[in-house]
């Protein structure tokens, strides 16, 4: 999106779909070709381990990436698949690469809403979720699993959906974000599969921690992580102080507010943007600052309470 100048983006990312690249001792990572204005250069998948292995996010369905991916683990054994989260460019290739490994599947759960629909809201077509993946083994916030020389920590980051798990790797200091924190781009959080309330806790959460070297779901490692989440989280009060700037001058829509507060931006993002406006109302509403007639939904009109 633009207008983010706060946030120190970085988008030189130059590995290729279907190369592994080992970015640190018992790190490696696989592209996907999948890219869009959504996936930036395409979905990442991690290779956590050596001989003993697990898989992190196997991707969309996309035969060619389940196969680079098997490929850089020929001759090693893959003990652990793991998934983020349920949307279609991160857990779909899931059941091709349990099939090849016979690896039990963790992760928080199946997709899930943020919150329960209103009457009024048609499914979001955004959301790209994967409604068919169902984990081996169920993981909540504070479970350690521990492979062959690797033990990962199971972080809830729900906000971008409600089942988002990062992995921390405490001994390392290393973080598997997913998409709660990208370094090319911020989230999508687009209700109501996403929480804007959900995705701030989850932030805090963060940069509360010890991990300061991100791997995320796209683009390039983040180094300095909980400085990184120090930006988006400004980034965020900003965007919600912009919100509050427009609704000041009067009652809107939020076509009006994303015109209004997303100068420049990709026609294609225009929807998706529509959604972040409308995650920042749902939590202005919550907290009684912004009013609505009925519920707080993506066609409504919205003022100062």
């Amino acid at each position: 999106m633009s207008d983010n100048d706060d946030v120190p983006f970085n988008r030189d990312f130059p590995l290729k779909a279907g190369v592994v690249e080992e970015v640190r001792p018992g790190v490696r990572r696989v592209l996907c070709n999948n890219p869009s204005p959504f996936t930036f250069t395409g979905t990442v998948s991690y290779i956590v381990g050596t001989g003993n292995v697990a898989i992190i996010d196997p991707g969309p369905d996309d035969e060619a990436h389940a196969a680079a991916l098997l490929d850089a683990v020929r001759g090693e054994t893959v003990s652990h698949i793991f998934v983020t989260h349920t949307h279609r460019d991160h857990s779909p290739n899931t059941p091709r690469v349990k099939q090849a490994t016979g690896a039990p599947v963790y992760a928080e759960g199946p997709h899930r809403a943020s919150r329960p629909r209103f009457e009024s809201e048609k499914h979001n077509p955004e959301s790209g979720s994967d409604r068919d993946f169902v984990p081996d083994i169920r993981i909540a916030h504070g479970d350690v699993v521990e492979g062959a020389g690797w033990r990962l920590e199971a972080v809830a980051t729900p906000g971008h959906t409600a089942n988002h798990l990062a992995f921390a790797w405490p001994e390392r200091k290393f973080n598997f974000v997913g998409d709660h924190v990208m370094g090319w781009s911020t989230s999508i959080v687009a209700p109501p599969d996403g929480s804007m309330i959900d995705y701030m806790a989850s932030l805090d959460r963060l940069a509360a921690r010890e991990e300061d070297l991100y791997f995320s779901g796209h683009g390039p490692e983040i180094p300095e992580g909980q400085r990184y989440v120090r930006f988006l989280i400004r980034h965020r009060k900003a965007r919600e102080a912009s919100i509050l700037h427009r609704l000041a001058k009067g009652e809107t829509d939020i076509p009006t507010m994303v015109r209004a507060i997303y100068i420049g931006i990709d026609p294609r993002l225009t929807t998706a943007a529509g959604y972040s406006v409308l995650a920042h109302l749902e939590d202005l509403v919550a907290r009684g600052i912004v009013a609505t007639d009925g519920d707080p939904v993506i066609g409504g009109t919205y003022r100062m309470a």
